[in-house]
């Protein structure tokens, strides 16, 4: 064995390609998959010139094999990590079944295929499975307010089965196909709450492209409800360097993963007029349904257990998002 590989599912999106190119400085051979329904091929254009790095346009939710999946030769699997799914509300009326069947098929795919490897497993989970929480912060203990039948279901359900897939193989050793040997997975999941960065779509939907983009382009903020509903922003070099001391520990249990500074949505649009130099008007829209009221991640696993907390802070990641931004419009 000359090195070791680990393949990443959604390699070609915001969070995956950051993951890649932070698991090649750290010496490890990349397997990329993504079928580009939301990733961006321009996200692999760098990481094409490293030779310890494949990617390839691949649906998780297909049948996969070694040929397919194209493993550098002579080099052992030593982890998976599952980030294939689109999470920006927009999408959740565009590609729902998409979404669907990513979590679940896609899932249990990435599991078999670790499973055959003996590869370690990391699942991308999200705060989304703790819906509109009626306990704050949320801490991995708490079990979710989710509505299972409403217009987020399609993402925040379908985690919520890929945890209960990812925790029951890691369990204890059973035969995951009728007449196979019984094996026990090695995996775990981090729970991932707001995260921004460069390389995130401009036409995103999320609160940070959707305010940045607007206040860029001369237009008034967008906000949804009275703005006084609070997220946590994580910086996405924060969120990679917590992924992968879960992914190098032993741990199997969920652990949050976000920036406990808890801000309105208000407080977020001034620090963009901050950065910017300039006031923006606000326009004022019906609140999205079953959006969260207030969240914020209870990080006290992840201090203990990974020795993980957030370093960067709003304005410096603020600063290089709008930077990105200003690129992709060409400003």
């Amino acid at each position: 064995m000359n090195k070791k590989q680990v393949v990443v599912t959604g390699g070609g999106g915001f969070i995956g390609s950051h993951l890649c190119d932070r698991l090649l400085s750290q010496g490890y051979q990349v397997v990329a998959l993504d079928n580009f329904v939301t990733g961006n091929r321009k996200n692999w254009d760098e990481l094409k010139k490293n030779p310890d790095f494949r990617g390839i346009e691949f649906d998780v939710s297909d049948v996969w094999t070694d040929s397919i999946v194209q493993l550098f030769p002579n080099a052992e699997v030593v982890g998976l990590l599952h980030f294939a799914c689109p999470a920006s509300p927009v999408d959740f009326d565009r590609i729902a079944l998409e979404i669907l069947r990513v979590d679940s098929v896609g899932t249990w795919n990435a599991v078999e295929f670790a499973l055959k490897h003996g590869a370690r497993f990391v699942l991308a989970s999200t705060s989304e499975v703790y819906g509109d929480p009626l306990v704050h912060p949320q801490v991995e203990t708490y079990w979710g307010n989710v509505n299972s039948i409403g217009e987020r279901a399609c993402y925040d359900e379908a985690k919520r089965f890929s945890e209960a897939l990812v925790s029951t193989a890691t369990r204890r050793a059973m035969p995951f196909r009728p007449g196979e040997k019984p094996s026990q997975l090695n995996g775990g999941m981090v729970r991932i709450f707001n995260t921004y960065g460069p390389r995130m779509r401009i036409d995103d939907g999320r609160v940070v492209p959707e305010l940045c983009r607007q206040a860029l382009e001369g237009r008034p903020f967008t906000l949804h409800g009275d703005g006084k509903q609070t997220r946590s922003f994580c910086y996405v070099d924060d969120l990679v360097t917590g992924i992968l001391k879960y992914f190098e520990s032993s741990e199997v249990e969920p652990i949050n993963l976000g920036n406990p500074v808890e801000r309105t949505m208000l407080d977020f649009a001034e620090n963009i007029e901050k950065i910017l130099g300039k006031k923006v008007e606000r326009t004022f829209l019906p609140a999205r349904p079953d959006d969260p009221a207030r969240r914020r991640p209870e990080i006290s696993r992840a201090r203990e257990r990974l020795g993980w907390e957030p370093q960067v802070s709003l304005e410096t990641g603020l600063k290089a998002t709008i930077e990105f931004f200003k690129k992709e419009l060409g400003k």
